[in-house]
């Protein structure tokens, strides 16, 4: 209660009264209890506690009967500080959780369109690198052989190319063919560059036409899927850059980009997924490991917005305080928009130019709970 009339918070409500130095000469409205009950009187009295009442001054009392008044004196020592509302562009940050995947589009598999038997081995575990062009292993193939004499008998023609290249016959081999030799034993190269993810085939086995011995991804990029809660989903969109952090390089950050946005909602998580394309030129970023997600998205145009700091927040309205002059605040009920770090978008209720209290107001919330100064509004709320 105290604290309460420190701050010289006021309600107006109307009276009649004298002249008094207190309003720079003008009349005095009425003077009301410092500790903010409803009781008034129409001249200078103390209350139980042998403080002051309070004096009103007439021209506080015409334009808002919830208007908080703060003497000159008060508003220095607490340190109020205003904001002129203005039309900002905003960008929104939105955080996720993901983990990290290979590139689908990265992905390339060896599964010869022959038969045969893996004579002997070149590359022989998993997360072994490999270049385009490397022998990867070394075939015996009766269908093979047989091609090949036929491709000698038929004097080279085209037709007896076409067969072997139709079954992936390798190019240096073709070169062999071509300067007389007929190899027994044919060596695979790989198709790509990239890093050797499963292994099927062992020396010595034998394989069908369509077994898959080799996969081989190119990790030099990343795909980041990211899970956005659904109430997030329309402040993303593909194109927006996005920084991506893992708990193996904490200190780092590796930029990316949205580039899409898949089409469904878990049902039990309410999270979207986005695929977010990272490049890992050093290989630092592996499959299956956990990422935080930050996803920089500009609001399109222009919006009315105030510092976060200015809305006090009841949990039911938010309200802001509108700086009216000479230690007056004339409480305001906003509907609030995007939040951003920093500021918050006023959909309702405040115009450009207007100016509202962005330091202190945490005070004049917790000295007086908003008593005197929300007791209009809450009662036309209720109404």
């Amino acid at each position: 209660a105290v604290l309460f009339a420190m701050l010289g918070l006021g309600v107006a409500a109307p009276q009649a009264a004298a002249a008094d130095p207190a309003c720079n000469g003008g009349k005095v409205k009425y003077y009301r209890n410092p500790m903010g009950t409803p009781d008034t009187s129409p001249v200078p009295k103390k209350d139980s506690m042998n403080m002051d009442y309070i004096p009103v001054c007439e021209d506080e009392t015409g334009t808002n009967p919830g208007a908080v008044t703060i003497s000159l004196d008060k508003v220095q020592r607490l340190g109020v500080r205003t904001a002129e509302v203005q039309e900002r562009t905003l960008a929104r940050t939105v955080r996720a959780f993901a983990s990290l995947q290979f590139d689908e589009r990265r992905q390339t598999v060896v599964a010869p369109r022959f038969a045969g038997w893996i004579e002997k081995l070149l590359v022989n575990a998993v997360g072994d690198p490999v270049t385009r062009g490397q022998p990867l292993f070394e075939v015996y193939s009766p269908e093979l052989n047989v091609l090949q004499q036929e491709w000698q008998l038929a004097g080279r023609m085209a037709y007896a190319t076409d067969k072997l290249r139709n079954l992936g016959y390798p190019e240096a081999e073709m070169e062999r063919l071509r300067r007389g030799e007929r190899p027994r034993i044919v060596t695979i190269p790989s198709p790509t560059t990239g890093t050797v993810i499963e292994k099927t085939a062992v020396e010595g086995a034998r394989f069908q036409a369509g077994d898959p011995l080799f996969r081989i991804v190119d990790t030099t990029n990343m795909w980041v899927i990211a899970e956005v809660y659904e109430q997030d989903l329309a402040y993303v969109k593909v194109g927006d850059l996005a920084r991506v952090t893992v708990n193996a390089w904490p200190d780092r950050t590796f930029e990316g980009k949205v580039t899409f946005i898949y089409p469904n909602i878990g049902k039990e998580s309410r999270t979207a997924r986005l695929r977010i394309e990272v490049a890992n030129p050093d290989g630092a970023l592996r499959a299956d490991m956990a990422a935080t997600v930050e996803i920089a998205s500009p609001l399109e145009g222009s919006r009315v917005a105030v510092p976060d700091s200015a809305v006090i927040d009841s949990g039911r309205r938010q309200v802001v305080l509108i700086e009216r002059g000479e230690g007056r605040y004339e409480p305001r009920p906003v509907k609030l928009g995007a939040r951003v770090p920093g500021f918050v978008q006023v959909v309702d209720g405040l115009e450009p130019g207007e100016r509202v209290v962005t330091q202190a107001t945490f005070l004049i919330d917790a000295e007086s709970n908003l008593r005197a100064a929300l007791a209009a509004f809450e009662a036309g709320a209720a109404k």
